[in-house]
């Protein structure tokens, strides 16, 4: 990407190219004519299974209000409970919360580019696709990968930290 196209960039979406030059990730973020703030909408505009989207979702961790960004695939539910037996007590996370720690707003949280680097999970769920895409910095803004590539680019561990789609609800 040559600097003017850099430039004319929302500052999220900058910082996730920069990231992803850095690491020499082959593919640059697309902006797309609508809004991806959900796995479903960014699923539909990108013609893929909502599984393929990598979901960011941010929780603020009690102990040290560490921001703990959990990475999933975009048809499955986070569980508070196995993302907090793995990085400690957890609160929610609302919208100044997580634009302070990551920079990103809420619907275009990037796995990378983060203005504080969070403590970071990424859901095996996600390696049953070949391909997936992520939000890169703004919620016009992703871009492709491989699941394995999600973790060379974050060094962040594999877990299993969502719900059990299959499980009876009481």
């Amino acid at each position: 990407m040559c600097g003017a196209e850099l430039h004319s960039l929302p500052e999220g979406v900058q910082r996730v190219v920069k990231a992803l030059e850095a690491a020499g990730h082959p593919h640059t973020p697309v902006m797309l004519e609508d809004a991806a703030r959900t796995a479903q909408q960014a699923a539909d505009a990108l013609g893929i299974e909502v599984g393929q989207v990598a979901k960011s979702i941010i929780f603020r961790r009690v102990l040290d209000n560490a921001a703990v960004l959990v990475i999933t695939s975009g048809d499955r539910r986070v569980d508070e409970k196995k993302v907090a037996a793995l990085v400690g007590g957890l609160d929610r996370a609302n919208a100044e919360f997580v634009k302070a720690k990551t920079g990103f707003t809420i619907g275009g949280v990037a796995p990378v580019g983060h203005v504080e680097m969070p403590v970071t999970l990424i859901d095996r769920e996600l390696f049953r696709f070949g391909t997936i895409w992520a939000a890169a910095g703004h919620p016009h803004s992703v871009f492709e990968l491989k699941p394995q590539d999600l973790e060379a680019l974050t060094l962040a561990p594999i877990a299993d930290v969502v719900q059990d789609p299959y499980a009876q609800k009481a």
